[in-house]
């Protein structure tokens, strides 16, 4: 694992590694540990599915922005956020409000510990909404 990647920082060139599959599985995998009552770490695991989700659909229907990543090395909050907007255009409120929920189980869920399981389990349709438009890509 390179150092960017251990220090929460995603380096663009990971992006490749990127597929559909893996996002299912962190989204399953999330779902298990909150079944597991393992709240921290099922906050994470959905709240990487949902980012991922957002960087593959950037790619495909905003390229702009994930050229802007590319050229930088990394993806940031803030082209992270340009990519929701845009994306919450063409895409409709499903990703607006998958990536709203997957943020707040990564602010309040995962580094300040504050989410009950009925918070999680209410927010975690939301990001199932947003993965679920991956599914209609084709490259």
């Amino acid at each position: 694992m390179s150092e960017a990647v251990s220090q929460g920082k995603v380096e663009i060139k990971e992006l490749a590694t990127i597929s559909a599959s893996a996002i299912e599985r962190f989204l399953n995998e999330g779902e298990g540990l909150l079944n597991e009552g393992k709240l921290v770490q099922a906050c994470e695991k959905i709240y990487k599915a949902a980012e991922d989700a957002v960087k593959i659909l950037v790619k495909k229907h905003a390229p702009d922005i994930y050229r802007d990543a590319e050229s930088r090395g990394r993806w940031t909050i803030s082209l992270l956020d340009k990519g929701v907007q845009s994306l919450e255009r063409e895409l409709g409120e499903d990703v607006e409000r998958g990536w709203d929920a997957a943020w707040v189980l990564h602010v309040e869920g995962f580094h300040e510990e504050r989410m009950n399981e009925k918070s999680v389990k209410w927010r975690l349709k939301y990001v199932k909404r947003l993965v679920e438009l991956i599914n209609h890509l084709s490259f």
